[in-house]
């Protein structure tokens, strides 16, 4: 990374506490990155206020005692004219709800508009984060005369991409863009090159949404409305990732366009002697101490991405024909949703281990067995991946998850696993295949090497700590 690009001006008023508040999407993936920003900002004196809803909150780790006096966490309980046939008791989240149930979350998180309202103007604070769920927050924001910052925990490519340059480039050439043939390749007016685009069964997805869902209405995430709204962008992510995509954003929005940085793992795992100790993590230490350095593959698709049975087996089947051993978290599975085929952990126990409550990710990712991940590419994990400088396989579900993916292929540090072009699928023998050349095998030396380079870079500390630096500046000085 380089170091100038983010330094801090001299001129920075950094001594006068700041006072943020925060309401992300009701997705974990959203909150997460908030909680952590909240964590890192009251560690320099900085008060927050988090907002979402009480089962979202209640998920959260507990904040270490000493930044309790810094943040505080709002429960906002969704609207209750919102049908509960529709919408049932303490869903308040996307891991709680099926696909065609989203309108109606989105509906009940419009329904939250008065609320924070109420927030804003009892605490006036100094800045207001939002994201993509929140179009109506930056006129509310400006009608309380708070500044107000989309926070994306996803890196500048994701909103460049499914963003239609409307008022850049008029209307006729946002049309353009009704056909499913225009999100196959790079978006027509970035002008430098990439081969970021979706597949035609991931843009099929994007089309059949508003089909899924019960009412024939898809719910309205109005991306240019909340994205031109903002005065500022502050986007998890860095220029030795995406240097082109933050600049493009800032020239294609006319704002300042803040990198805070990956926001590392090390940054906010706790060392306390409880973590470090806890029943969990030692049961898991004992087994990752057994094996040898950098072959264990880490496996784990997050708390969004609903495995169907069929995708499931192959994928069990694919990681028992590599022959690798594994680490493997399926939280599913203890849910009773979805089943391992006959046989598959009398049949592996001897080199792998399937987890079903909750891992210590960072911890398991920096233990010196692990050398590779195989992941659905959310923005989270990638960026604890590519900070322990692991080879990725990559498998995404989600389409900001696929782009993910096409960066990272890109720049040569994992493998996507092939999938049928139409329909999706994938086979157990392409899965097999792909982790052997990730993990083992000859052709997959560079992408090897290219993955710790690139964590060498992403786990410099002191460049990191810049960001944070140069992110509080720019919030003083805006």
């Amino acid at each position: 990374m380089d170091s100038a690009s983010v330094s801090v001006s001299s001129n920075a008023k950094t001594d006068k506490p700041l006072h943020v508040v925060m309401l992300p999407w009701l997705a974990m993936g959203h909150v997460y990155p908030c909680l952590e920003l909240s964590k890192i900002l009251a560690q320099k004196g900085h008060y927050v206020t988090l907002l979402s809803t009480p089962t979202i909150l209640d998920r959260l780790p507990k904040l270490p005692q000493s930044l309790l006096p810094f943040v505080k966490l709002t429960k906002l309980p969704l609207s209750p004219h919102i049908d509960k046939n529709h919408l049932p008791q303490d869903a308040d989240s996307t891991m709680d709800i099926p696909s065609n149930k989203l309108y109606y979350l989105k509906l009940a998180f419009d329904g939250l508009q008065d609320s924070v309202s109420e927030v804003l103007k009892i605490s006036n604070p100094d800045w207001v984060f939002f994201d993509f769920g929140a179009s109506w927050l930056p006129q509310l924001a400006s009608t309380l005369h708070i500044r107000c910052a989309y926070f994306s925990p996803c890196p500048a490519w994701s909103i460049c991409f499914f963003d239609t340059p409307k008022q850049q480039l008029g209307d006729v050439a946002a049309a353009t863009r009704t056909n499913p043939e225009d999100y196959y390749g790079p978006p027509k007016w970035v002008s430098f090159p990439t081969k970021i685009g979706l597949r035609p069964h991931e843009v099929k997805k994007l089309f059949e949404d508003v089909k899924l869902n019960e009412t024939g209405a898809s719910p309205v995430f109005d991306l240019n409305r909340a994205n031109s709204g903002c005065d500022m962008f502050v986007i998890r992510s860095s220029r030795d990732l995406e240097p082109e995509w933050l600049d493009y954003l800032a020239e294609f929005y006319h704002k300042p366009v803040i990198p805070v940085g990956l926001l590392p793992p090390s940054m906010q795992v706790s060392d306390s002697d409880d973590e470090k100790n806890s029943p969990d993590w030692l049961q898991i230490k004992v087994w990752l101490d057994t094996q040898q350095g950098s072959s264990v593959v880490y496996i784990a698709f997050g708390s969004e991405v609903k495995l169907s049975q069929e995708n499931l087996n192959e994928l069990a089947l694919g990681i028992e024909l590599s022959g690798l051993p594994f680490f493997w978290v399926l939280r599913s599975l203890h849910k009773g949703l979805v089943q391992l085929p006959n046989g598959f952990e009398d049949r592996t126990k001897e080199r792998g281990v399937v987890w079903t409550t909750w891992a210590p990710q960072p911890r398991i990712l920096a233990h010196a067995s692990v050398g590779g991940c195989l992941t659905h590419c959310g923005s989270g994990s990638m960026i604890e991946n590519l900070y322990f400088g692991h080879v990725l396989v990559m498998l995404p579900f989600l389409l900001d998850q696929a782009l993910y993916s096409r960066v990272m292929e890109e720049k040569k540090v994992g493998i996507e696993i092939p999938r049928n072009e139409q329909d999706g699928s994938f086979t157990r023998s392409s899965v097999a295949k792909a982790l052997r050349l990730a993990m083992v095998d000859e052709e997959g030396s560079a992408l090897r090497k290219n993955a710790k380079e690139m964590g060498k870079k992403f786990s410099n500390r002191e460049v990191h700590n810049q960001y944070i630096e140069n992110f509080i500046a720019s919030l003083h000085n805006h």
